[in-house]
C-alpha cells in the first residue's frame, strides 16, 4: 500500500515539474505551434511587398492573402508557389508549407518589379532580417527634344491617343500650335499613361479607362512615353511635331 501511494506521489510531482517547465518564463516556449496553420496579410504597391508577419516556424502551414494596394498590376512568388497577376484592387490566396528552416526569398515576377524594391526575404525558424527603411527615387532617361518656347498659336486640335503594350497609336502627330486635346484610351491590358516629356504627365489609367485633357504647345518637337517603370524601355515612346 504505502508503495502505490509513493509511486502515487511521484507521478504527481512528475507532472507538476512537466506543467511548471512549459509555462516558466524563459522556457522558449514558441506562441506558434511548428504545425500550426499562420495566415498572413500581404500588402503589394509601387514598389514594396508589406507583410504583416515576416517568419514562422519550421514546419507552418502560411496562407498568404495577397493585395494588390498599388495602381498598377503585381503579383507575389515564395517557395516556388505564385499568386496569378493581380489587377488593381484584387487579391488572392497563396498556400505554402514550410519544412526547411532557412531564409526564404520572395518577390514580384513582372518586369523590373524585383528590381524596383519589390522583393524581400521570409524567416522560417530563424530571427527576421532587419527592416531597413530606404528612399528610392525612379529616374526615367529619355533623349528629349528642348522645347524652343516662342509663341503659342491659335489653333485648336483634337488628338486620339490609344495605349497598347507597348505603343501609343495617335491620330497625328503633326499638330498645329495652339491648344491640344489628348483624348486617351487605354486599350491594353496593362495600366499605362500618356506624358508629353517636359510639359504634361497624364494619370496612371487602367485598361478600359480614358480621361481627355488640353495643354497649350508652342512650335517644336516633342517626345512622347510612359511614365509606369520599364514601360519605356520596352517601347512605349513615340514624337510628336508641332508646327507654326
Amino acid at each position: 500500500m504505502r508503495r502505490a501511494v509513493s509511486l502515487f506521489v511521484l507521478g504527481v510531482l512528475a507532472l507538476a515539474g512537466l506543467i511548471a517547465g512549459v509555462y516558466a518564463p524563459g522556457s522558449g516556449a514558441t506562441p506558434v505551434k511548428a504545425d500550426a496553420t499562420v495566415k498572413i496579410t500581404v500588402k503589394a504597391s509601387e514598389f514594396k511587398f508589406a507583410l504583416s508577419r515576416r517568419s514562422v516556424p519550421v514546419g507552418s502551414t502560411v496562407v498568404f492573402t495577397v493585395i494588390n494596394s498599388g495602381k498598377i498590376s503585381h503579383d507575389f512568388k515564395i517557395n516556388g508557389k505564385k499568386t496569378p497577376t493581380l489587377a488593381p484592387g484584387k487579391k488572392a490566396t497563396l498556400k505554402v508549407v514550410f519544412k526547411k528552416k532557412g531564409k526564404i526569398a520572395y518577390l514580384c515576377t513582372l518586369l523590373g518589379h524585383a528590381g524596383a524594391g519589390m522583393k524581400g526575404v521570409f524567416a522560417v525558424g530563424v530571427a527576421p532580417p532587419k527592416v531597413t527603411t530606404t528612399t528610392r527615387t525612379t529616374t526615367t532617361t529619355t533623349t528629349t527634344t528642348t522645347n524652343p518656347g516662342g509663341p503659342i498659336g491659335t489653333a485648336n486640335t483634337t488628338v486620339q491617343v490609344g495605349m497598347f503594350e507597348y505603343r501609343f497609336d495617335m491620330s497625328q502627330q503633326t499638330i498645329p500650335s495652339g491648344q491640344v486635346t489628348f483624348v486617351i484610351t487605354n486599350k491594353g491590358g496593362e495600366v499605362h499613361n500618356f506624358a508629353i516629356a517636359g510639359s504634361k504627365s497624364g494619370a496612371l489609367l487602367a485598361p478600359g479607362a480614358s480621361e481627355t485633357w488640353t495643354v497649350g504647345l508652342p512650335a517644336g518637337g516633342y517626345n512622347i512615353v510612359c511614365d509606369v517603370p520599364f514601360h519605356a524601355e520596352r517601347g512605349m515612346t513615340s514624337s510628336m511635331t508641332i508646327t507654326p
